[in-house]
C-alpha cells in the first residue's frame, strides 16, 4: 500500500504546467431561466470540467483560449467560447442525453422539480471516474434503497437490489428497452460487463418509477443510458490495471458529425484477470457500434447501434460455510478468497464451474417530429443470447477419489470429516488425479452401439456394458435466447397538457439444455436423459467460450426444452405541467403476456404445452408543487396488476398449466419534499409498498405425518422505509455528499392453506408463522458520505459507507417457519467501509491526458455481505461475531485497487 501511495503521489507531483485561464458563469434553463445545478462544463477538446453548483455557477481552470461545452441531462448541449461571468442557456431537448450523444425519445427521463418520483442520477463523469475494475451495479451502492454485492465474486456475478426487491422486482432499462428476462425475471451483469465502458448515465427511479411501459418497478426502475453517435470527432485510449493482474484496455473513436447530418462512434475493449476470489480467471471483449442520421432542418432521426460483452469467467459455489473459509484460509484466519472450485489441470487453473455469455443487444431508432406539437418515437431492438453455465456431472459421489464437490453441505464435513475427494494439501482439486481415476476405473465399452466398443465410457446412472457411472465429466448447462421487441410512443403537446399513447411488443424464445463440455479423460458419455430414446453415447464436446458453438444444434446430453414468452402492451399518459409550480401525471398501461412450453426430452406424450394468455396492467399517477425556486414536494401512488413468472406458469418443469394462477398486487404511495438553495440541495422521501397475493407451494406433513402439498396463495410483505439525499458545496474546491436510507420491510402475517395428498384429497391444514419475519437479502439501513476535494487540476475523494440490518437470505417455506416459536430472518454483523480516490489531468505530448487512482475497501475489513443460509447460533455454536460457522456466506472483497490512464486523440 505504501509503494501504491508513494506512485501516485509521484505521478500528481511531476505534471507539467500549461498556460491557464479562469472562466467564469452560469447554466440556466433556456426557457425558465431557472439555474441547472449539476451541469457539466467541459473545456473542449479535453478532459478538464467542472459541475455547476445547485445555483448553476462554475469557475473552471482550462487552457487559454477554450470553447466551453456545456450540457445537461434532458437538454440540447452548447459551446460557447470560454469567458468571465456568463449567462449559458441550455434548451430542453428529450432526445439528448448524457454527455453530448444522439439516442431515442423512447426513454423516459425522471426531471427533479416536475416528475414526481424519487430519483437519483448518476453521470458519466462519476461512472468512468469510479468503476475501475468493480462490478457495474456496485456503484450504484452510493443512491438510497440499493444494496449490490459480487456474490461469489467471479466477474458479472453480481446482484443488486432496491428497496429490498431483488433483481426481478425491479426494472432494468437499456436505452429504455426492458432487459430483465423474460422467463425468470433476472439480470445477469456478465452480459452486461461493457456498460462500463459505454454508460452515459443512470437514472435510479425508485419505487413506481417514471416509465411507462408495464414493466415490474415494484422496487423500482435503473434506467441506464449508453452512449450513441457522438457529435464532436475524436478518440481515446485508456488503459486499466487492477489488483489480482487485472487489466483492461479500451480504444474508442467518434468521427462527428459531418455536413449532411451522419455521425458514428466505435469503441473495442478487451479485459482479463485471476479475480480476487482463488480460481476466478476470466476474460472479455466489449464492443460498441452507432451511426446516427440526423440532418439539418429534417423532421426525422436515426439511431443504430450494437452493444455486446462476449466474456468467460470461473465462479465460486454455493455451498462455502465461515468455518471453510478458516479451515482453508491462512492459519486458521478468515480468508475471503478460499473458493472450493478452485485447481489444476495440466498445471493451469481448472474450474468445473465456469460461466460464459455473449448477448449482442441491437437497436434502430426513429425519431419523428411530425408537426411542431406532435413526434413519433420508434425503437426497434434485437438480441441473440447464446452460452451457459458448467458443472460437474456423474456419480462422483460413488467414488470417494473424485467426491470433490460437495451438495448441500460445506467442504470441511464433505473433505475433513468424512474424507471425500482427494485434493491437493491446500485444499485444492487436483483434476489430473480426476483425470486418471476416471480412466483407471472405467472398463471398456462392451455395448451393441456401433463405433465404441473398446473405448471408456462414462455416465451419470447407466451401468451396463462396463459404462462407468462412478466418474465426473464437465457438462454445460445452456439458457441461450432468441429476442425481439418494438417500443413506439407518440407525443400530442397543447399548451400545459401532454397526451401520450404507446405500444410494447416482444416476442421472445429460450432455449435450455445441457451438452458435453469436458470428459476429463474418457472417451464417451452414455446419456438417458432423453425419454424419448432409449439411450445413445455423446461423444461431441462444446467450447465454454461466447464465441464458439454452444450446442443449439448438436446432441444434447439431458433436459431439452423451449420456452416461448409473447408481450403485447398498451400505455397512455396525461400530464399537466405548467413550467412553474405544478406538474401532474396520469399514467396507466395494459399487457397480455402469452407463455408456451416445449420439451423436446421429458413429455413424451404432452411435447407442447397449451398456450396460456395472462393480462396485467397498471395505473400510477402523482403531482409535484414547487413552493419557490428552492422547496418543492410531490406524491405519487399506484396500483400494479403483474403476470407470475414462467416457472410459476409450468411448475415443476412439467408442460401441464398451473391451475392456480393469479396476478401479484403491487400498491405503493410516497411523498417527497426537496430543497435547494445556491450551494445545498436536500432530498427527503417516504415510501409504502405492498406486494401481495403471491403464490408459495410446498410439501407439509399433516397431524398423523402423511405428506401433503400447501398452496399458499395470498403471501404479501410490507416495504416501507424514509430516504434523505444532500449535497453541499462548502467551496468551489470542496463538495461533500450523503444520502441515509432506513427501511422496515417484513412479512405482515401468519399464511395457512389446505393440504392434499397425491390423489388430490384433503388430509388438513398447514401454517406457515411468518408474521414479523424479516425481509432478508438487502440491507435494510444504509448510509453513504462523500468528500471531493480539488485542487486545480487533481481531485480527491474518500467515500464512507455502512451497512446495517441485513439479514440473511432464506425462503419462508423452510422447516423453521412451520413452527409458531420460530426465530425468524438471521441478522447479520454491520459492518463500515472507506475507499478512497484521486484523479489528475495533465498534457501528455501535445494530447490530453489523465490518470485516476480507486482504493476499495481502504482498511481491509472484514464482512459478511450476505448468507445463504438462516442457521441461529445456539449456545453450543462455534460463532464468528455471534454468527454461527455452520452458515454458508459470502464475505466481501478486501483491499481492491485499480488505476486507469487515459489519453485523448
Amino acid at each position: 500500500m505504501r509503494k501504491l501511495v508513494f506512485t501516485w503521489v509521484l505521478a500528481f507531483s511531476s505534471v507539467l504546467a500549461f498556460a491557464q485561464e479562469t472562466f467564469t458563469g452560469k447554466v440556466v434553463d433556456g426557457e425558465t431561466n431557472d439555474p441547472l445545478p449539476g451541469a457539466t462544463v467541459v473545456a473542449k477538446g479535453t478532459t478538464i470540467g467542472v459541475v455547476t453548483g445547485f445555483n448553476g455557477n462554475f469557475t473552471l481552470d482550462a487552457p487559454a483560449g477554450s470553447v466551453l461545452v456545456v450540457s445537461y441531462l434532458g437538454y440540447g448541449t452548447q459551446e460557447v467560447p470560454g469567458g468571465q461571468d456568463m449567462v449559458i442557456s441550455l434548451m430542453s431537448e428529450a432526445n439528448q442525453l448524457g454527455e453530448i450523444v444522439l439516442t431515442s425519445s423512447v426513454i423516459d427521463i425522471a426531471k427533479e422539480r416536475e416528475t414526481p418520483v424519487a430519483v437519483s442520477t448518476i453521470a458519466p463523469a462519476e461512472i468512468a471516474l469510479k468503476v475501475g475494475n468493480l462490478e457495474f451495479p456496485e456503484i450504484m451502492n452510493r443512491t438510497p434503497g440499493v444494496y449490490a454485492t459480487k456474490q461469489g465474486g467471479g466477474y458479472g456475478d453480481s446482484r443488486i437490489s432496491l428497496r429490498g426487491f431483488d433483481q426481478r422486482n425491479t426494472s432494468f432499462l437499456i436505452n429504455g428497452q426492458p432487459v430483465n428476462d423474460m422467463e425468470n425475471g433476472w439480470v445477469y451483469w456478465s452480459n452486461w460487463q461493457g456498460l462500463t465502458d459505454v454508460a452515459s448515465g443512470i437514472q435510479i427511479q425508485r419505487g413506481l418509477g417514471a416509465s411507462r411501459l408495464a414493466v415490474p418497478s415494484v422496487g423500482g426502475t435503473v434506467s441506464i443510458f449508453t452512449k450513441a453517435a457522438e457529435l464532436s470527432q475524436g478518440g481515446a485510449i485508456a488503459q486499466t490495471v487492477g489488483n489480482d493482474l487485472y487489466f483492461k484496455t479500451s480504444v474508442s473513436y467518434n468521427t462527428g458529425k459531418n455536413e449532411k447530418g451522419w455521425a458514428s462512434s466505435y469503441l473495442l475493449s478487451r479485459w482479463s484477470g485471476d479475480g480476487y476470489v482463488d480460481n476466478t480467471a476470466g476474460e472479455g471483449w466489449t464492443y460498441f457500434f452507432a451511426v446516427a442520421y440526423a440532418p439539418e432542418g429534417s423532421k426525422h432521426a436515426f439511431n443504430l447501434s450494437l452493444l455486446g460483452a462476449g466474456q468467460w469467467h470461473h465462479q465460486r459455489d454455493v455451498w462455502v460455510s465461515i468455518r471453510d473459509y478458516e479451515n482453508f484460509g491462512d492459519q486458521g484466519e478468515i480468508d475471503a478468497r478460499w473458493n472450493t472450485n478452485g485447481g489444476l489441470l495440466n498445471g493451469k487453473e481448472y474450474n468445473v464451474r465456469r460461466n460464459f455469455y455473449n448477448k449482442p443487444l441491437a437497436t434502430f431508432n426513429w425519431d419523428w417530429e411530425i408537426s411542431d406539437n406532435v413526434s413519433l418515437a420508434t425503437s426497434l431492438y434485437g438480441s441473440a443470447g447464446r452460452g451457459g453455465g458448467t458443472g460437474p456431472r456423474g456419480n462422483n459421489f460413488r467414488n470417494g477419489d473424485i467426491d470433490m464437490y460437495p451438495f448441500r453441505i460445506d467442504l470441511t464435513e464433505h473433505y475433513l470429516e468424512n474424507g471425500r475427494g482427494t485434493r491437493l494439501p491446500n485444499g485444492q482439486i487436483d483434476f489430473n488425479a480426476v483425470v486418471n481415476t476416471n480412466r483407471a476405473t472405467t472398463d471398456p465399452y462392451s455395448g451393441s452401439i456401433s463405433n465404441f466398443e473398446g473405448l471408456r465410457i462414462g455416465s451419470n446412472g447407466f451401468r451396463d456394458d462396463g459404462v462407468n457411472r462412478a466418474v465426473m465429466v464437465r457438462r454445460a448447462s445452456m439458457n441461450s435466447h432468441d429476442w425481439v421487441g418494438a417500443i413506439s410512443n407518440l407525443d400530442i403537446t397543447s399548451g400545459k397538457m401532454r397526451y401520450s399513447i404507446g405500444v410494447d411488443l416482444r416476442n421472445y424464445k429460450g432455449y435450455h439444455y445441457r451438452v458435453l463440455n469436458d470428459l476429463l479423460g474418457l472417451d464417451g458419455y452414455y446419456s438417458t436423459g432423453n425419454r424419448n430414446s432409449a439411450g445413445q453415447i455423446v461423444e461431441t464436446l462444446i467450447d465454454a467460450d461466447p464465441f464458439n458453438n454452444t450446442g443449439i444444434k448438436g446432441p444434447k446430453i439431458d433436459y431439452y426444452n423451449i420456452g416461448y414468452v409473447g408481450w403485447q402492451g398498451v400505455n397512455g399518459l396525461i400530464e399537466y405541467n405548467d413550467q412553474s409550480k405544478v406538474t401532474a401525471v396520469l399514467q396507466a398501461g395494459v399487457s397480455n403476456q402469452s407463455f408456451q412450453r416445449e420439451d423436446l426430452f421429458d413429455q413424451p406424450t404432452n411435447p407442447l404445452s397449451e398456450k396460456k394468455n395472462l393480462t396485467g396492467g397498471y395505473v400510477k399517477g402523482g403531482a409535484n408543487y414547487n413552493f419557490n425556486e428552492r422547496s418543492n414536494l410531490f406524491f405519487n401512488a399506484g396500483y400494479i396488476s403483474r403476470q407470475p413468472l414462467f416457472d410459476a406458469v409450468f411448475p415443476n418443469f412439467a408442460n401441464a398449466v398451473n391451475p392456480d394462477l393469479q396476478n401479484e398486487e403491487i400498491v405503493s404511495f410516497e411523498l417527497g419534499y426537496g430543497y435547494v438553495t445556491n450551494n445545498f440541495k436536500l432530498n427527503v422521501n417516504a415510501y409504502n409498498t405492498s406486494w401481495g397475493n403471491r403464490f408459495v407451494s410446498r410439501s407439509i406433513p399433516n397431524a398423523q405425518g402423511q405428506d401433503g402439498t400447501a398452496q399458499f396463495k395470498d403471501i404479501s410483505v410490507l416495504h416501507q422505509g424514509i430516504e434523505v439525499e444532500a449535497t453541499y458545496d462548502v467551496s468551489n474546491q470542496l463538495r461533500l455528499k450523503g444520502m441515509i436510507s432506513a427501511g422496515d420491510w417484513r412479512y405482515t402475517k401468519d399464511f395457512s392453506a389446505t393440504l392434499f395428498d397425491n390423489n388430490n384429497q384433503q388430509i388438513g391444514t398447514g401454517t406457515l408463522y411468518t408474521d414479523g419475519a424479516k425481509v432478508g437479502d438487502a440491507a435494510q439501513f444504509t448510509t453513504f458520505f462523500e468528500a471531493d476535494y480539488r485542487i486545480g487540476s487533481t481531485s480527491f475523494d474518500l467515500g464512507f459507507r455502512y451497512i446495517d440490518g441485513l439479514y440473511a437470505d432464506y425462503s419462508i417455506t423452510d422447516s423453521d417457519f412451520l413452527q409458531p416459536d420460530n426465530q425468524g430472518a438471521l441478522k447479520l454483523p454491520s459492518y463500515a467501509l472507506v475507499d478512497l480516490g484521486g484523479t489528475t489531468r495533465f498534457a501528455l505530448f501535445g494530447k490530453d491526458a489523465s490518470l485516476r487512482v480507486n482504493v476499495n475497501n481502504l482498511f481491509n475489513t472484514t464482512y459478511i455481505a450476505e448468507s445463504n443460509s438462516n442457521i441461529h447460533a445456539t449456545a453450543g455454536s462455534d460463532t464468528w461475531k455471534g454468527i454461527d460457522k455452520l452458515n454458508y456466506v459470502w464475505f466481501g472483497f478486501g483491499t481492491t485497487w485499480n488505476a486507469t490512464f487515459k489519453i485523448n486523440l
